[in-house]
């Protein structure tokens, strides 16, 4: 025997079931060999020898490497034994090299398969894929707040404070089954990239007690401490031997955008000795793949949970109208008082609702803009807490405009493109017109951050047409009782137009618009169809309007019969050296929908036979689709300040039913 071969006879391998052996130093002169191992060990040689009879030795190859499969888990150190011989051009013996084995299973588990269980290493885990037949695991941003007073979101706190904080997280499970011990030097570890580590936290569970079995009273964060973080990219894991489990939490830091696609992989790795002075290396590596899931909105066809609006010292009729609104809906209504609100009534420009959603757990996430008027704080001081989420995205003040405001982002319903489904719909922005040298656009930041969510791709429409510049000034969904589900309704001149001469035609040329407004000039349909003037700047508004009509047709797939044309007026207002649009009359469209009910600023329109013509028009084209109108006042606290209902009001609802995870992408 060589000093070569004397190499092997006592070497002792740690695997994970499998290994491979080349037979590459046998004997220079070596030219057959044979296996011989316990029966626990199964092998196989590459590439496969020609049949030679029971027994025979096998010749040969120069790059013959032997793959052994072993059928269990060793329960003591160096339990199974192989042993390879190697014989001259004669046959006869010329060494024998022994290898003493030990086997230990390991497998770094996740909720693959996504029905809220931790299968044992499932085969698909270390990757990840959309759909229904898709996998990989789910994780949440821990960005609600367990504490209620001096809040923190619960993804900035460098330690689990409760049994619902625990909730939020995915679960990971390390099983292991080998002998008592590991051999000397061996370690495990778990570890991740240097980039992975700003998006994600690991938190180890010491306790054996359940977290459905916990409660707060019982709960010691020191019983869950932090194994990985982006201060901590590799962690020593105890090897407890036998068969054991060893529990993790996994956190969520981060949602995907511009620079984040989502993804984030944690590795389990065996780490052999080699000497002293020289580092381990890995053996073996498990490897589990997570995707963050993304932050949903919520379109108006979906129930409605709760109402939100402000008070102010001038918005009493407003309040009126919006509490019998509400309270006929049969939902909840939250009042922002005014030393929370500060003044500023505009609720839906500050925030906007969505949720997030796993196999394990979901909760509603307010989205801040970047706006920042005097309700800046209502979404982190009122909205944020247990169960209720948190999200904003910072902007330089420079950057930010009126086309920030979130009057300015919508979400279609469910949709079907050329074939292609949107179950969970399409987001739609408000931007500058594309050949636009120079507008207002909604933030970069912002817009990074809602096309990073893939789930409801993004749809840019020409708002910068429009004083305030929002998408909610001209178009807004319904639900509908046929077709696809719902209408879209757009704002049109036109139509407005067509009623208007139709009356004038009936005789009620001199029927007035505001009649009875107080510090408003009442206004005839005689003098509104007579000025030409005026009628070439709703030609122009129209225009947009028709533009913006066809991108929706395009991208979301849908027929003029799919959309309804609401009689609205506008008026051009010169602001230094520019001419954007206004609502003329309280802005119908701009309205609130809760379910059947939809509320909509009261338009003071001609008076005919003593009925708002304007209002008429509105319930026969919406009474068609079983929904029932209520007009609110919103002209001198909210009209005359450049909004109306949808401006002033936010509606949280139900999430989809559909799971974002099963879409094909």
């Amino acid at each position: 025997r060589n000093k070569s071969l004397m190499q092997f006879k006592r070497l002792s391998t740690l695997t994970h079931i499998k290994c491979l052996v080349s037979l590459r130093s046998a004997p220079p002169t070596s030219t057959f060999f044979s296996v011989k191992c316990t029966p626990d060990i199964q092998y196989s040689i590459s590439p496969p020898p020609k049949v030679t009879p029971d027994f025979s030795p096998i010749p040969l190859n120069g790059s013959s490497v032997l793959l052994i499969n072993m059928t269990h888990a060793s329960q003591f150190e160096n339990e199974s034994k192989l042993s390879v011989w190697y014989y001259g051009k004669n046959k006869e013996v010329l060494g024998k090299a022994v290898m003493h084995l030990t086997a230990v299973e390991i497998s770094l588990d996740v909720d693959a398969d996504r029905d809220g269980i931790v299968e044992k290493n499932n085969p698909n885990k270390s990757s990840w894929k959309w759909g229904p037949n898709g996998h990989g695991a789910i994780l949440l941003v821990n960005c609600d707040s367990e504490r209620t007073y001096v809040k923190r979101l619960d993804s900035e706190q460098d330690c689990i404070t409760s049994v619902s904080d625990l909730k939020d997280m995915a679960p990971m499970v390390l099983r292991t089954r080998g002998p008592a011990k590991l051999p000397d030097g061996y370690k495990l570890t778990m570890h991740i990239s240097q980039g992975d580590a700003e998006n994600v936290r690991v938190f180890r569970s010491l306790s054996a007690v359940s977290i459905l079995q916990k409660s707060d009273s019982n709960f010691f964060g020191k019983d869950y401490p932090l194994v990985l973080s982006s201060q901590i990219l590799s962690q020593e894991l105890p090897y407890t031997g036998g068969v054991a489990e060893m529990k993790f939490y996994v956190e969520g830091l981060r949602f995907a955008d511009k620079d984040f696609d989502g993804l984030i992989s944690i590795h389990l790795s065996l780490l052999e000795p080699i000497c002293e002075g020289i580092p381990e290396r890995p053996i073996f590596t498990d490897k589990v793949v997570f995707r963050v899931a993304p932050w949903i909105m919520t379109p108006n066809t979906l129930k409605p949970l709760e109402v939100f609006v402000c008070s102010t010292s001038d918005n009493s009729k407003f309040l009126k109208g919006m509490r019998n609104l509400v309270a006929k809906s049969g939902y909840k209504l939250k009042i922002c008082s005014e030393n929370m609100n500060r003044g500023d009534r505009w609720i839906q420009d500050e925030l906007e609702f969505g949720y997030i959603d796993s196999p394990h757990h979901r909760f509603p996430v307010v989205l801040d803009s970047p706006r920042d008027g005097s309700l800046m704080d209502f979404p982190f001081n009122e909205l944020l807490g247990p169960d209720f989420g948190y999200v904003t995205r910072v902007a330089h003040h420079k950057d930010v405009s009126s086309l920030d405001s979130f009057g300015n982002l919508e979400v279609s319903p469910p949709v079907t493109v050329n074939g292609k489904y949107y179950p969970l719909g399409r987001i739609i922005i408000g931007v500058a017109f594309p050949t636009a040298t120079k507008g207002r656009n909604m933030t970069k930041v912002v817009q990074d951050f809602l096309w990073a969510q893939k789930v409801q791709e993004p749809i840019a429409l020409f708002s910068d047409w429009l004083e305030v510049g929002h998408v909610d000034e001209f178009m807004t969904f319904v639900p509908a009782p046929d077709r696809k589900g719902f209408r879209l309704l757009l704002a049109s001149p036109d139509a407005a137009y067509k009623l208007f001469r139709g009356l004038q035609a009936d005789g009620h040329g001199q029927a007035q618009l505001f009649d009875g407004l107080r510090d408003e000039e009442p206004v005839t349909l005689d003098e509104i169809l007579g000025d030409n003037g005026f009628q070439a700047q709703n030609n122009y508004v129209q225009s947009c309007i028709d533009w913006n009509r066809d991108v929706l047709k395009r991208e979301l797939g849908l027929d003029d019969e799919d959309i309804i044309d609401l009689p609205i007026l506008f008026k051009l207002v010169n602001n230094k050296d520019e001419y954007r649009a206004l609502a003329f009359y309280p802005d119908m469209v701009n309205m609130i929908v809760l379910g059947k009910n939809l509320g909509i600023p009261k338009p003071f329109g001609p008076k005919v036979n003593g009925c708002c013509a304007l209002e008429a028009e509105m319930c026969s084209l919406m009474e068609g689709l079983g929904l029932r109108c209520t007009f609110i006042d919103d002209f001198a606290s909210y009209h005359k300040l450049l909004g109306e209902v949808h401006c002033g009001s936010n509606v949280l609802r139900e999430p989809f039913d559909f799971r974002w995870w099963n879409l094909e992408l």
